[in-house]
C-alpha cells in the first residue's frame, strides 16, 4: 500500500482560513464526497464519532482524522494544508496545518491500520513536512505525498 494509492490528486487542497475543527472535518468530508462519492453527512458524522473517542491530532502540526464507513470498497484519503494553523486538541496541544483524512470500509480490518501507518510514517518525516509546508500548489503537494515512499529512508 502506498500513499499515492490512497489519495486522488483532486482530493488535495490548500485552505486559506478555517474557523473551527468541526468546520475542517466538514470540509474534508465534503471534499471526499465530491472526489470519492461518499455521503458528506455520513462522512462528517463518522469523523466526529471517531474524534469523540480521542483526538487525532498526532503532534507536530499534523492531524490524521479517520473513520470507517459503509459504502466504500477501499481505503481513500483527502489532504488539506491550512495556511493558518488551527487548534485541534492535539496530543502536544499545538495547532495543526497538515491534515490527512482517511475513510475506510466498515470491515477493512488491517487495511485501515496499514493505511494509517503509511500516512503517519510519511507525515512524520521532517523532509516531507518541510516540502509540504513550503508549497501551496495542490498538484505539487500531491506529487510530494505520492512520492513519500521514496523519501522514507531520509
Amino acid at each position: 500500500m502506498t500513499l499515492g494509492s490512497l489519495l486522488n490528486p483532486e482530493a488535495v487542497k490548500v485552505v486559506a482560513g478555517m474557523s473551527s475543527k468541526k468546520k475542517l472535518l466538514r470540509d474534508l468530508s465534503d471534499l471526499s464526497a465530491s472526489v470519492y462519492g461518499l455521503c458528506p453527512d455520513d462522512a462528517v458524522d463518522a469523523l466526529l464519532d471517531r474524534e469523540s473517542i480521542g483526538p487525532t491530532g498526532v503532534g507536530g502540526g499534523i492531524a490524521l482524522p479517520h473513520a470507517r464507513m459503509d459504502g466504500l470498497d477501499k481505503v481513500v484519503g483527502a489532504f488539506m494544508k491550512l495556511e493558518r494553523p488551527l487548534p485541534f486538541d492535539s496530543v502536544d496541544h499545538q495547532p495543526v496545518d497538515l491534515v490527512f483524512a482517511l475513510f475506510a470500509p466498515e470491515n477493512s480490518g488491517v487495511q485501515h491500520l496499514k493505511a494509517l501507518a503509511v500516512v503517519s510514517r510519511a507525515l512524520r518525516n521532517p523532509k516531507i513536512q518541510a516540502q509540504l509546508r513550503a508549497n501551496d500548489d495542490p498538484s505539487i503537494l500531491y506529487t510530494i505525498l505520492a512520492g513519500a515512499e521514496e523519501s522514507k529512508a531520509a
